[in-house]
């Protein structure tokens, strides 16, 4: 029976019917819910690895040992897996292996909005790319078929709204497809003797692999009109359909890498204007550039941000109707930590102890927001404890005392161990606090190797970071409680002055997670306010000046009482008590 599915679910049930056994992941937003929903098959064994290079590695292992395997992530979780990906295209595969990655142009949730087309290119492995969630489920199955009958890796390309939009798609049936493992170490050991006899092997197939783009079903032809031809690509196509209709000719591209040669210049020929659709990079327009073929692109589409039916249609010279306007200006709602989250009171003391704060990937980079605008650096997954090391080490005793590292729990297993292992080694005095919010929040709460939960809620393997800091070499590793100003202050403090390196873990569970008991919201005694706003510098949601007196929104508020801290008057009392 027919269904709406989300495209990654879609993606999910495609990796379902093609058999896939190993599932091994790191949360990213757009990719999460592709391996959140393929846990949901009892077939499939799915697991969150502590980063996409372990997922990518072990993923390797499973299709090695003669299962289909896959891995996803977000495009620029792939950076952190190019390493292994780089030379499994060398190696190749035993069963099926294709790699999930999901693009985020707009940058709705990233850092950047880089294109993965590029990982492909350099890695030279075939990638597909779906356009919607029927699109989404037969490509998943496809690049397995591909992955076996090419012996490589595949990457299947996903992007934010494919992703996260709903189309039509029909379930089929699940067959497991088995290989037996064989000893081969002249395939699979990659030292430079074998690896320079595996590399003619890489151009060979991709050679293969570009004579099947000339023919392939995901490729194809959708003739209209001749005077305007498009060339484009995953949601960019939607775009142009919606924009165009059958009135112009289209080559609709669903394998990116390696591009057609032949299928693109008979294209070319039969159209009279020649435009390549694409967002972000001209990955397909200096293709055919390459090929000699007059072309349009960037030269009138924007390489920065999503497209839109509007931004295509101005772009080809249609008309664009006029939106329609709100006569009243609407007030910006700036995205804001939410109301009890564990990391306000931390944010707060620091600003407040006037620290340098270089800090990391997660909802917890909100602290760079006014009012607390406590975080001045955020590079990538772990940087935090790496660029404090060296800050520390270039200004020396100007920086000490005041400069520390910012990290989630998460962020940390996932690459900050090595940047402590850094800041132990080679001793720079550096304070790092690793903020435990017993959680991966960002992306939607998955369990991380510090929460003892797997990818099901099942009791699991659970770090203990205090024991963890202390193996690396740390003397000092102190437990604060956020919710305790004082408590924050004083330990801040003293490990500042500390003439060694240390850790604080700011510990408290997200106060999102279902199991998290809360208190009972405040209110505002408005007899005792004086309005001194002492209590809007933690940047709280739920609370808000009204006629020149605090007021707390019960719906929002967890009673967590930091906003009480502030306050001069103790104007904030429980309802509890009423």
């Amino acid at each position: 029976m027919k269904q709406l599915m989300l495209g990654n679910k879609a993606v999910a049930r495609g990796l379902y019917e093609a058999g896939v056994c190993f599932i091994s992941s790191y949360p990213g937003t757009p990719s999460t819910e592709i391996t959140e929903e393929a846990a949901k098959y009892d077939e499939i064994y799915c697991e969150w690895a502590p980063n996409e290079k372990v997922a990518m590695e072990s993923a390797f292992g499973a299709c090695l040992a003669g299962k289909r395997a896959f891995c996803g992530m977000k495009h620029v979780g792939l950076n952190v897996a190019a390493d292994p990906l780089f030379t499994m295209s060398y190696t190749g595969v035993n069963a099926g292996l294709v790699i999930g990655v999901a693009d985020d142009a707009g940058m709705h949730s990233s850092q950047n909005e880089q294109d993965s087309r590029h990982h492909a290119i350099a890695a030279k492995v075939p990638m597909l790319e779906p356009s919607d969630s029927a699109e989404a489920k037969e490509f998943a199955a496809l690049a397995f078929e591909l992955s076996e009958k090419y012996d490589t890796p595949v990457l299947l390309k996903m992007c934010t709204r494919v992703s996260h939009s709903q189309s039509v798609v029909e379930p089929g049936e699940r067959t497991v497809p088995s290989k037996e493992y064989e000893k081969d170490i002249a395939k699979y050991v990659m030292m430079p003797g074998f690896a320079k006899k595996r590399h003619p092997i890489v151009e060979e197939r991709t050679k293969a692999l570009i004579e099947y783009a000339e023919s392939a079903p995901v490729n194809r032809v959708e003739m209209g009109a001749t005077e305007l031809g498009i060339i484009t690509d995953s949601t960019s196509y939607q775009y142009v359909k919606e924009v165009f209709g059958d009135s112009v000719s289209v080559l609709k591209l669903g394998m990116t890498n390696p591009l057609p040669v032949k299928l693109i210049k008979s294209f070319a020929e039969a159209v009279d204007r020649l435009v390549v659709v694409e967002e972000l990079d001209p990955i397909i327009e200096n293709h055919v550039r390459t090929l000699g073929i007059p072309v349009e692109g960037k030269n009138i589409l924007p390489m920065i941000d999503e497209f839109s039916q509007s931004i295509v249609a101005k772009a080809l010279g249609k008309e664009v109707p006029e939106g329609y306007s709100i006569e009243d200006a609407i007030p910006g709602r700036p995205p804001v930590m939410c109301a009890g989250c564990p990391h306000r009171g931390l944010f707060y003391t620091l600003k407040k102890n006037k620290c340098t704060v270089l800090g990391d990937i997660g909802c917890y980079t909100l602290g760079a927001v006014q009012p607390l605008a406590a975080i001045e650096m955020t590079l990538c997954m772990g940087a935090s404890i790496g660029a404090t090391h060296g800050f520390n080490k270039i200004l020396g005793q100007k920086s000490e005392g005041k400069t520390v590292a910012v990290i989630g729990d998460s962020t940390f297993m996932h690459s900050g161990m090595t940047g402590l292992a850094n800041v132990a080694y080679n001793q720079s005095n550096s304070t790092v606090i690793i903020l435990d919010n017993s959680i991966t929040g960002m992306t939607g709460h998955q369990q991380n190797p510090t929460t003892g939960y797997n990818i099901k809620g099942d009791p699991a393997g659970k770090i203990d970071l205090e024991a963890l800091c202390r193996a690396m070499g740390f003397n000092r590793v102190r437990v604060v409680d956020p919710y305790n100003l004082k408590e924050c202050d004083a330990v801040l403090k003293e490990e500042l002055a500390a003439a060694e390196p240390s850790v604080i873990i700011s510990r408290r569970p997200c106060a999102l997670l279902k199991y998290v008991k809360h208190k009972a919201p405040l209110f505002v005694d408005t007899d005792k306010c004086i309005g001194c706003k002492s209590c809007m510098r933690i940047g709280c949601p739920a609370i808000s000046i009204k006629d020149g007196k605090a007021r707390v929104d019960a719906t929002l508020c967890v009673g967590c009482g930091v906003c009480s801290q502030l306050c001069p008057t103790d104007s904030f009392k429980s309802s509890a008590d009423k």
